[in-house]
């Protein structure tokens, strides 16, 4: 069955990277008539709102919203400038690592592999091997804290932070913007500044400005090789002595093919005295230009072409990062430049041109009708329904052109609209895994949680943070993430946060569950109903918090999760969640956390607790807590 389901996404993925010469057409959208009215009554919209514009309610949300205003309380959240998150900010004061100069940090780990490379050179036959240095060792452990602790942060804000629409626009734009941890050492480094410096501030802004500030990062340069990609030898190309032609250096050539592939100057432009620089290996990449087009702007059906894919790239051409050792950072090099004449999408790029290629392609595609559905129709999938309506996507991209991209706006009208209201869009989406192990903890009134172990349970649950490796992200429909070994570790994760198993939560945080510990059963899940699941469950749901047995924990074990070293979170997680697959993902490539094995393996710490602990069998209100967690009615949002 698996198998089956799996082919169409194959089969679309594989007919996607195939671009053709032919261009690729806007398949017609099926008018729809829009709702005239919300559908939901108040108390459920106000449960719809805070399951889809936050990670979930913390006990007492919906009384204050309701007090509040809910759509005064939705203008607030679009505006996440004015909400105090001093205290989460406080919080995140605490990781050492990732509050240092990450470009530093850089630098010294370059620094320190070199210095083994030296090492080993000059000893190799010493007993004091290279792995054994104490620098490199330092270096080593603080690239994977780096990595470490932007995974811990980013749970920590979605629990505790009081901008929960921002942290939920801002995992939509890391998940569509996506770069993987492991594509090398120096990524640990240029992830920090990527959601601080580049999605973060710009997530409900001018989508422009965050394409740009995005295609200027070192993490998805390095991510995807276009920090190589540099114009063919047969390609005229910029060459200088000092800064980039934007900034007016008048020593700027442009190098053009003369006869027998030789390289002779444009008449007018005084000769350069030395020679450009070999391309040792280098060359046109095309990785970054298509993945702009396909993925980041326009869609695969957006109608660009295979020559508009290699054009953008040329265009992208000297976009590149400052070397590791000088500590990394943007760079414009015209050297690298291609500096040809390119069409992209029907307008002319004129030859001679430097860095300003590329910002017009950016300028290009930022404001391409392509690009506004395609944005559109992403983010009406995000906030309403796995299947977009249409209606609601035609003016979501109206409100896109209109603005010149103003993200904030567009998703104000996804989220004031009928659609979003509809008794189909409610508990319609398939929570990810990262969704809920945030939405039980700030279910349970958890506090803010600094170690590496709830994203290691993320992690096992199949979504480790910032290590899915291909571009796609992770999906962002329901069916993926779900078969029954999904299910069951989803269960099992419920009930391991109600044995208090999970950092910062605990079943008697949650307010007024104390009260309940000797009442009878049926007042218990009525009160746990109220408390975590809106006060609204099936018949089927009810039965088994009542009974306390669960269909797919019949005849089973309930066990821990598997042991996950710590060691694992950062580096080791990241290299093995390249080897391993989860069935139902789209390429097969959804990764999951795989424990070291082996004599040289760490020592263990259980995902939930104590090393090799399994879980406690619960009763009484815990039990019931726990079922809760794991119901479907939780499990959906």
């Amino acid at each position: 069955m698996i198998r089956r389901q799996l082919i169409p996404v194959v089969a679309v993925v594989c007919a996607a990277g195939s671009l053709g010469a032919q261009a690729k057409t806007v398949s017609p959208r099926p008018a729809a008539p829009r709702l005239d009215h919300r559908e939901l009554p108040a108390d459920q919209q106000i449960v719809h709102a805070l399951n889809r514009l936050t990670f979930g309610a913390r006990p007492g949300d919906a009384q204050k919203v309701r007090a509040f205003g809910l759509d005064k309380w939705i203008d607030q959240q679009l505006e996440p400038e004015k909400i105090d998150d001093s205290q989460i900010e406080r919080f995140l004061e605490c990781y050492s690592v990732l509050n240092q100069d990450q470009n530093a940090l850089l630098a010294e780990y370059v620094k320190a592999q070199e210095q083994r490379r030296s090492i080993k050179r000059a000893a190799a036959d010493d007993k004091l091997g290279p792995d054994d240095d104490p620098v490199l060792r330092r270096t080593a452990m603080t690239r994977r804290q780096v990595v470490a602790q932007l995974q811990s942060a980013r749970v920590a804000r979605a629990v505790a932070g009081n901008r929960q629409l921002e942290e939920v626009i801002t995992d939509f734009w890391l998940n569509h913007f996506n770069v993987f941890a492991g594509k090398g050492p120096p990524q640990a480094y240029y992830l920090a500044g990527y959601e601080r410096s580049i999605i973060r501030p710009n997530a409900l802004g001018k989508f422009r400005d965050l394409l740009g500030a995005v295609a200027k990062s070192p993490a998805m340069l390095f991510y995807l090789d276009n920090m190589r990609s540099m114009a063919d030898s047969t390609r005229p190309h910029l060459a200088e002595a000092g800064r980039n032609r934007r900034a007016g250096n008048p020593d700027a050539v442009l190098r053009v093919p003369g006869p027998r592939g030789r390289m002779r100057m444009k008449a007018g432009i005084p000769p350069r005295r030395t020679p450009p620089p070999k391309r040792r290996g280098g060359g046109l990449n095309e990785n970054y230009g298509r993945e702009l087009l396909e993925l980041h702007t326009m869609g695969v059906d957006g109608g660009y072409t295979q020559q508009d894919v290699i054009n953008v790239a040329r265009a992208l051409t000297g976009w590149t990062v400052v070397p590791a050792a000088a500590g990394g950072g943007f760079i414009f090099r015209a050297q690298m430049h291609d500096a040809g004449e390119k069409i992209v999408l029907g307008h002319q790029l004129k030859a001679g041109r430097g860095i300003e290629d590329g910002e017009e392609v950016l300028d290009i595609v930022a404001r391409h009708p392509a690009t506004a559905r395609y944005i559109s129709e992403k983010l009406v999938r995000r906030f309403v329904s796995d299947e977009p309506p249409a209606a609601l996507v035609d003016e979501a991209a109206a409100v896109f052109t209109k603005t010149d991209g103003d993200i904030r706006a567009v998703v104000r009208a996804i989220v004031t609209s009928n659609e979003f209201f509809s008794q189909r869009a409610y508990r319609s989406k398939v929570k990810s895994p990262f969704e809920v192990v945030v939405s039980a903890m700030r279910a349970m009134n958890a506090a803010p949680d600094s170690t590496p172990r709830t994203a290691q349970v993320i992690a096992y649950l199949g979504q480790p943070i910032y290590g899915h490796q291909a571009p796609n992200g992770y999906p962002e429909t329901g069916d993926p993430w779900m078969n029954t070994g999904a299910i069951l570790s989803r269960i099992n994760f419920g009930m391991a946060a109600a044995a208090n198993r999970v950092p910062g939560a605990r079943v008697n945080a949650i307010p007024g569950i104390d009260t309940l510990a000797s009442a009878p059963r049926p007042k218990q899940v009525d009160a746990v109903a109220s408390l975590l699941l809106g006060g609204s469950i099936s018949s089927d749901t009810r039965a088994v918090l009542l009974s306390g047995e669960h269909p797919l924990l019949a005849n089973r074990t309930a066990t821990a999760l598997p042991e996950v070293p710590a060691s694992d979170v950062a580096d080791g997680q990241m290299q093995r969640a390249r080897r391993s697959q989860t069935p139902g993902a789209p390429n097969g490539d959804v990764m999951t956390a795989q424990p070291k094995r082996g004599k040289n393996a760490k020592s263990p710490v259980n995902a939930l607790g104590r090393p090799g602990a399994a879980l406690t069998q619960l009763t009484g209100i815990a039990q019931v807590v726990g079922l809760a967690l794991g119901s479907p009615e939780f499990q959906r949002h």
